[in-house]
């Protein structure tokens, strides 16, 4: 397994979550590229991108995550953005620059997740009902699932977590990818 490991998935599939928790439990580094993104140009991503639109975010983006790979540090997991795979070659640096892990959700529960959570910091979902949530993630999701399945390892959460979105989806699926990291580690 080459190091570090990169997180993939669509937004609100848990990667800050779930990347943190798993990062604490091995004693690793952790970064949330938004954050970090955020205090490299200070500005929410969400701000960002209302503020230059999307292509300049996913360029400014694609700068953040290659300055930070350049870093020294080998044991972390970074959480990366949910659309960040899918733009230009973005994938394919992923795949050369570690591991990359996506943390696969059901549509359904990708929107209801989404819902729960606040809104006003997504832009592209800011403004839409719980129907027209679903809509959109189905949709943008029909267009991102070939660029997800990509990465080297997928955690198909279908098996972790129940129809319901529950407060222990996230550390059942963190408790899958600990233990996948450490399998991978143990082959090394």
């Amino acid at each position: 397994m080459e190091l570090p490991i990169y997180l993939i998935g669509y937004m609100g599939a848990g990667k800050t979550t779930i990347g943190r928790m798993v990062a604490e439990r091995l004693g690793w580094h952790f970064v949330d590229l938004d954050a970090a993104f955020s205090e490299i140009n200070g500005m929410t991503t969400a701000d960002h991108i209302r503020t230059y639109g999307i292509e300049t975010f996913r360029k400014q983006e694609k700068e953040c995550v290659e300055s930070l790979s350049e870093l020294p540090i080998q044991k972390v997991i970074y959480a990366t953005g949910g659309g960040y795979p899918c733009w230009e070659d973005n994938m394919d640096c992923l795949l050369e620059l570690g591991t990359s892990i996506y943390l696969r959700w059901s549509n359904k529960h990708l929107a209801d997740r989404l819902w729960l959570t606040d809104l006003r910091e997504r832009p592209l979902i800011e403004a839409k009902t719980k129907e027209e949530l679903h809509k959109f993630v189905e949709w943008q999701m029909s267009g991102r699932e070939e660029f997800y399945r990509r990465a080297h390892y997928t955690i198909d959460t279908a098996a972790l977590t129940g129809e319901d979105i529950s407060e222990k989806d996230d550390e059942a699926v963190a408790g899958a990818l600990y233990d996948l990291i450490q399998k991978l580690l143990s082959q090394k």
